[in-house]
């Protein structure tokens, strides 16, 4: 079999492969799902409990057919996501699924195993070499030291799935070879990166003449990267359309007070929809079964107990999606979520969407703003600014950089697919000195 090398874009929400030729063709692995081929695998992992001839054993499904067999599960399992945004935690290890211990790591390994199986039978070759991309600042990292132990994890769950030989390339920068590949002339690029957990960005010059030469630690002028982006935004929608619904602020009598009806860290749990299976638990169920009974609107009480139950937490997610999805293209937008004992309508106005996210919004400033100051340029002396990953499309993260840079400088292209053209680009024809452009301390 043919040896590979690949770019793989391992992102908390979703995943991309990519290789390319010599002569610089990249093709991007494709993966089944129920409506047809794609090129994002989710990064998700859904486990159950099996008993077969009298052995059980746990069972596991990554990306479109983990979704598939959770969907048609009656008696749900776990369904995990966004773990690549543990890397940096060192109180988190392990887990208990079903009574067995699992690493951090072997769960990511369950995942991408599954993507090299697949993109070997795709491409016909054995995966020798990864290029993989990590964000210059890891979810939860306050010091390099963090950003280092995040990445060795990710290496290690990498090893464990048999990738081999594994390299580490920033995901700006990454998208920066991309964009790169499309130039006849030298430019001076900000490059912002919006995945579902981190924005990253990258101050540095392309073009035909450093690809000749090739780069040089002066050519990346800085990097800087927040623990903010897509799963942010979700999280307020779901906290002031979802929550409210489902009892929060809402009161119960207890002996001769009057208390909220359910803890907030119930519900702190809800905005992110991947920690709802921690919730069903039999002390929680208890909880919110004894809440119900004395809260002054057990209805809503009652949506919140089924919500859980059912573990809906996927269905609910896809419902914001597309929410926040409309209002990148409309200034008004429905939600509707429906199930059961649920039925949540709003109306929604960008305006308040924008309001909602204004703490995130002015974190994402201050980072950019940080990055072109620490670096000794000003916003006239950038060429181009290539924004990619899904939370670029957001009106109110554009005008950032419209702002700075005039709208005449954003440019965009294949969003969720431009890190992993990178990866592969930059590992023609084979693992270059990855180490030239190694990541630090984000400003």
């Amino acid at each position: 079999m043919d040896a590979l090398t690949l770019g793989i874009d391992f992102g908390t929400t979703n995943s991309s492969l990519a290789r390319a030729s010599a002569s610089g063709a990249v093709d991007l692995a494709q993966f089944p799902s129920t409506t047809g081929l794609v090129e994002s695998y989710r990064s998700l992992l859904y486990l159950e409990q099996v008993k077969e001839k009298g052995v059980t054993r746990i069972k596991s499904w990554s990306g479109p057919a983990a979704i598939d067999e959770y969907l048609a599960s009656e008696t749900k399992g776990r369904l995990v996501q966004s773990l690549k945004s543990y890397l940096s935690s060192r109180g988190l290890k392990s887990t208990e699924v079903f009574g067995r211990r699992m690493t951090l790591e072997t769960l990511i390994a369950r995942i991408l195993r599954d993507l090299r199986e697949k993109v070997e039978a795709q491409f016909g070759g054995k995966v020798e070499t990864a290029v993989v991309g990590r964000p210059v600042r890891f979810v939860g990292a306050d010091h390099d030291e963090d950003n280092h132990f995040a990445e060795e994890r990710l290496r290690h769950a990498f090893q464990e799935a048999g990738y081999p030989d594994v390299h580490f390339e920033l995901e700006p920068v990454a998208a920066a070879q991309y964009y790169q590949s499309t130039l006849d002339h030298d430019e001076l690029i900000l490059i912002g990166d919006f995945g579902g957990g981190t924005s990253d960005f990258s101050l540095l010059r392309v073009g035909p003449e450093i690809r000749r030469r090739g780069r040089t630690p002066g050519d990346l002028l800085g990097n800087s990267g927040v623990g903010i982006a897509g799963d942010a935004f979700d999280a307020k929608l779901v906290r002031h359309l979802v929550s409210p619904a489902l009892g929060r602020g809402s009161t119960a009598r207890a002996l001769k007070k009057v208390l909220p009806a359910v803890p907030n860290w119930v519900y702190a749990k809800l905005e992110h929809w991947h920690h709802l299976s921690f919730l069903r638990t039999n002390s929680t169920m208890n909880l919110l079964n004894s809440s119900c009974k004395a809260a002054f609107e057990p209805d809503k009480i009652e949506a919140l107990i089924h919500l859980i139950r059912e573990d809906l937490g996927y269905e609910l997610h896809r419902a914001v999606q597309k929410t926040k999805c409309a209002l990148s293209v409309d200034p008004v937008a429905n939600f509707y979520f429906s199930d059961g004992a649920i039925e949540i309508e709003a109306h929604v106005e960008r305006a308040d969407f924008e309001e909602w996210i204004a703490e995130e919004l002015a974190r994402i400033e201050s980072c950019v703003d940080s990055l072109i100051e620490t670096s000794g340029v000003s916003c006239r002396d950038v060429d181009m600014v290539f924004l990619t990953g899904g939370s670029s499309f957001v009106p109110a993260v554009r005008r950032i950089f419209e702002s700075r840079f005039g709208a005449q400088k954003i440019s965009a292209g294949n969003e969720f697919t431009s890190v992993a053209r990178g990866l592969a680009l930059t590992a023609i024809p084979g693992p270059p000195n990855l180490d030239v452009w190694q990541p630090f301390e984000p400003a």
